[in-house]
């Protein structure tokens, strides 16, 4: 029942880390977000942080031991609200308008 779980979330987030290298690396931004995103990297860096996460928590879910899972947790927690702060932190004031 776990590789139910597993396998999505860790196809998730390799595609997260996956466009989140190519921000840091070429400052390629999905489309989707290239209006309100004004700094590509620190944009890449959180998707990365959420990626890591992601897999973090898939890791410590495998564990037998509820105190390791629950550590597991919420460090995971922790570390992908820290990766929502910076992506929040990459975009534009004001939405998504654009700027003169």
């Amino acid at each position: 029942m776990k590789l139910y779980l597993l396998i999505p979330v860790a196809l998730v987030a390799l595609l997260i880390a996956a466009s989140g290298i190519a921000a840091v690396s070429r400052g390629w931004i999905l489309p989707v977000n290239r209006r309100t995103v004004h700094r590509p990297r620190l944009h890449g860096w959180g998707q990365l942080t959420i990626a890591v996460a992601l897999c973090w928590q898939a890791g410590f879910f495998l564990a037998g031991d509820i105190d390791v899972r629950q550590f597991g947790t919420l460090s995971g927690s922790a570390l992908l609200l820290a990766g929502i702060i910076v992506m929040t932190l990459s975009h534009r004031p004001g939405g998504d308008q654009r700027t003169p």
